[in-house]
């Protein structure tokens, strides 16, 4: 986590607000602070993501014997258009922005849906962020990794399906960097910097993995098998 804060407010000032600092007087120091409202605060009390609660250890351990184990496939032919997302939910809002609002608080959205204010805790790194740019909606079940465990071989429209859920612990809004370090790994790769929240993860990818009837590796499993003996 320590990285990720110092890559954002750097002893030059944050990335993002870098141009404010060529201004100068007061309208400089205005928009200084206006944009320092973008970076992650780490102290107070956090709002909580809501995705679909994912079913009980007891369950995941459960469904971790029933899962197809099985050496990963190959990534040939795979693409994130094969995974069409972000699909309308209703009106002008997609998938992105139900999840933004569903798992942020006191967020106002402007006449496209679209996220204008608001805050956002990251269980995957503890986290809050006060601008929307700074948080990606992570597919828990990558989706190059479900390609790899079967997806392959699914319709455009249920890998449509897959990549838009929300009725599963699929989707979550977590610090962006943060899970572009995840990519596309699975938890024997990867799993979360706050490791207290790893048993909720490995909950939910079980969960999506079995819903979809999704393959799953060795080292995979055992991994997962580690966490949830744990939970």
């Amino acid at each position: 986590m320590s990285g990720l804060y110092a890559r954002r407010t750097s002893s030059t000032g944050p990335t993002r607000t870098r141009s404010l600092l060529r201004g100068r007087g007061l309208g400089a120091v205005v928009a200084l602070t206006a944009s320092l409202s973008a970076v992650a605060v780490l102290t107070g009390p956090p709002a909580q993501a809501a995705p679909p609660a994912p079913v009980s250890a007891a369950t995941a351990r459960t469904y971790l014997t029933q899962l197809t184990v099985a050496a990963e496939g190959s990534s040939a032919g795979y693409s994130r258009d094969k995974f069409p997302h972000w699909s309308t939910v209703s009106g002008a809002c997609n998938t992105r922005e139900v999840v933004l609002e569903r798992d942020g608080t006191n967020v106002v959205q402007n006449a496209s849906c679209a996220a204008v204010s608001g805050s956002w805790f990251s269980p995957y790194d503890g986290a809050t962020w006060t601008a929307a740019s700074d948080v990606d909606i992570d597919h828990v079940v990558p989706l190059s990794e479900a390609w790899r465990s079967g997806a392959s071989g699914w319709t455009t429209s249920t890998r449509q399906a897959f990549a838009n859920d929300l009725a599963r612990p699929q989707l979550i809004a977590v610090t962006d960097n943060v899970n572009q370090a995840k990519g596309d790994k699975d938890p024997a790769e990867w799993l979360p910097p706050t490791s207290s929240y790893n048993c909720v993860y490995a909950r939910m990818w079980v969960h999506v993995k079995k819903h979809y009837d999704l393959k799953i590796d060795t080292a995979e499993k055992t991994a997962l098998g580690n966490i949830l003996n744990s939970c």
